[in-house]
């Protein structure tokens, strides 16, 4: 017989009882930074009529998805170890893994889109604005959060099939995919394997788009006849690669190789940097490499001043 759980214990660094208060005062902070300095970056742009093109509306989205991102995950976290009321109910953990796998999935998308966008500015300048025109910008953004609502239903209603039969403990501090698949009474070997193919193929598909964008440009820039163009465009990209390498690095180890269900104490460590501290670093990456978001910083401050 099986009895229907209602809820789940979240035991993510459970055993730390030493560092809960500190983690949950680290989450609380960088949760601030990261929902302040996102909303500086959507201000600055959409403020500064000369940020009004395709590589700005592409970083004003992400941006938005950044702060959706770690609003699904850090103030649950925070709380959670800070008051130790690790339940969760279960319609609430699907609910977050429902939102975490489409605002994760959609960031990937969004990475590979633009990395598109620079590699058609630096490589095919002359085309940039035809190509890059503005009805096919809004096209790549709705198709990028269409892929991640495909993705999220399928991986949320196979994990939610499984049937739970206690322990009702999930070894992370939110319900993340493989987590709640081993918490699982059932056989998880198809859950694995879809969640291998599908997420695999997404990561390894919009990867390559990266890569090989990145390529290309690479090539360009190396070509260019002048050190001060060559200097100028890999400013441009520079930030972008920090990104994309920081993201897919953590992204691929959790989610597109086999056995991903199987170390979950690794895996609560590896999950703080691409739901925490990736989206707080992003509007620095982007502020802190690039002269025209800093230009307009400057010049939006000498006007309040």
């Amino acid at each position: 017989n099986h009895t229907k759980v209602t809820e789940f214990i979240l035991v993510g660094f459970k055993s730390h009882p030493g560092s809960q208060l500190l983690l949950s005062v680290l989450f609380s902070t960088m949760y601030i930074v990261t929902v302040v300095g996102n909303t500086c970056m959507i201000l600055i742009i959409r403020m500064d009529s000369k940020l009004h093109t395709p590589m700005y509306f592409f970083l004003e989205n992400l941006s938005i998805l950044d702060i959706c991102y770690s609003s699904v995950i850090t103030p649950k976290a925070a709380l959670t170890l800070s008051l130790g009321r690790r339940t969760i109910s279960y319609n609430g953990c699907a609910s977050q893994m429902f939102f975490f796998s489409l605002f994760g999935t959609t960031e990937a998308f969004f990475l590979a889109v633009m990395a598109y966008d620079r590699f058609t500015a630096i490589c095919n300048p002359l085309l940039y604005k035809i190509v890059m025109n503005k009805r096919l910008c809004v096209f790549m953004v709705v198709g990028s959060y269409l892929s991640g609502c495909i993705n999220c239903t399928i991986q949320t209603g196979f994990t939610f099939s499984l049937s739970f039969c206690g322990p009702k403990e999930i070894n992370h501090f939110f319900c993340d995919v493989p987590a709640v698949m081993h918490a699982s009474c059932s056989d998880t070997l198809v859950n694995e394997t879809v969640m291998l193919a599908l997420c695999g193929s997404i990561i390894v598909s919009t990867a390559l788009v990266v890569f090989i964008s990145y390529g290309y440009i690479i090539i360009t820039i190396v070509q260019m006849p002048s050190a001060e163009s060559r200097r100028k465009a890999f400013s441009t990209c520079s930030s972008h690669m920090l990104a994309v390498s920081l993201f897919f690095g953590t992204v691929f180890f959790m989610y597109a190789q086999p056995g991903a269900t199987s170390s979950p104490d690794k895996s609560n460590t590896i999950s703080i940097f691409y739901t925490i501290v990736i989206p707080m670093l992003n509007p620095f990456i982007y502020t802190l490499r690039n002269k025209e978001v800093k230009g307009s910083l400057k010049k939006q401050l000498k006007r309040k001043r």
